[in-house]
């Protein structure tokens, strides 16, 4: 029996008499544990380390409203008052009350199908589909308790930020190659319970990163927050982006310009989408002298002295 042997087995009997027991003379003491070895914690996975596949973002938890209130900050916004009807105090602005249309009618539409997460697109660009979206998440935000997500998913051109008067990143592209989770791409304004994502970072390629898979994870991962998700999209013609994003949202909402856009390419841009995803069309930029009854109605509340609800 080795040195070692033996002063281990001597050390065990001390042991067992000090607690009032005694170790038999034939068995021999088993020797110390060897001390337990952890597996290192992987590196965060990156675009390069992984072949062109990103991390997916950790799930953030306790996943609750208090903790979205924790984790997102409140930013000042300083929105373009041009843009956000919502934003500039007057309640009886032009357009506003359309809005508030478009609004009952999606309600209506919410009635026979499941539909909470809207992609807003157009044909091409300039046709007004982030004025679009960033005015229809104002006014439903409105209603009470009603919590709204705007989503700048237009990694390409995008305009949501510059609307709201607020930084671009972190945002939705950070998000999508794994830079920051599902509550480091949000924010929040002046406008109770209207969360923001911007469109992130700049980005090399746009198509592979909203075509990833992950904006479908985060929208399943926020969905049961909010009310409402609205997701502006790139247009639809230029871009496969559109019809890609639509393929995670619960319908979709084409804005088309008045005596602007092409009716063959509103047509195209109609094909890019199942027919059952398509949930209705805004006509933008409709002049006073096609809607007089329109602008009739908005006189003569405002001369009643009677205040459009919100």
């Amino acid at each position: 029996m080795s040195r070692i042997h033996e002063a281990l087995k001597k050390a065990e009997q001390e042991r067992a008499a000090a607690m009032g027991g005694a170790v038999p003379s034939n068995v021999a003491a088993a020797p110390p544990p060897e001390p337990a070895v952890f597996p290192e914690a992987p590196a965060a996975t990156t675009p390069e380390s992984a072949g062109g596949a990103a991390a997916m973002p950790a799930f953030s938890a306790p996943y609750s409203l208090e903790a979205l209130l924790a984790r997102c900050p409140q930013m000042e916004w300083k929105p373009d008052l041009a843009a956000t009807l919502f934003m500039n105090g007057n309640e009886n602005a032009k357009g506003t009350e359309e809005y508030r249309t478009l609004r009952s009618r999606l309600y209506l539409l919410r009635e026979k199908m499941p539909l909470k997460t809207l992609l807003i697109t157009s044909a091409l660009p300039k046709e007004g589909k982030s004025f679009t979206a960033s005015n229809l998440a104002q006014v439903l935000v409105r209603q009470h308790g009603r919590r709204v997500l705007l989503i700048d998913a237009d990694l390409r051109g995008p305009h949501l930020h510059l609307m709201l008067g607020t930084s671009m990143q972190p945002g939705l592209s950070d998000y999508l190659h794994g830079a920051a989770d599902e509550f480091g791409v949000m924010q929040r304004g002046p406008i109770e319970n209207l969360f923001f994502v911007p469109c992130g970072s700049e980005v090399s390629d746009p198509a592979g990163a909203v075509g990833n898979g992950r904006l479908k994870i985060l929208l399943q991962r926020v969905e049961p927050l909010f009310d409402w998700i609205i997701v502006d999209s790139p247009p639809a013609i230029p871009v496969s982006d559109a019809s890609v994003l639509a393929k995670a949202c619960d319908g979709v909402v084409m804005v088309v310009r008045s005596n602007a856009t092409p009716s063959d390419m509103a047509r195209k841009a109609r094909m890019e989408f199942p027919e059952q995803s398509l949930v209705g069309v805004v006509l933008n930029g409709i002049s006073d002298e096609v809607v007089p009854y329109a602008r009739y109605y908005y006189e003569a509340y405002e001369k009643k002295g009677n205040k459009v609800q919100s």
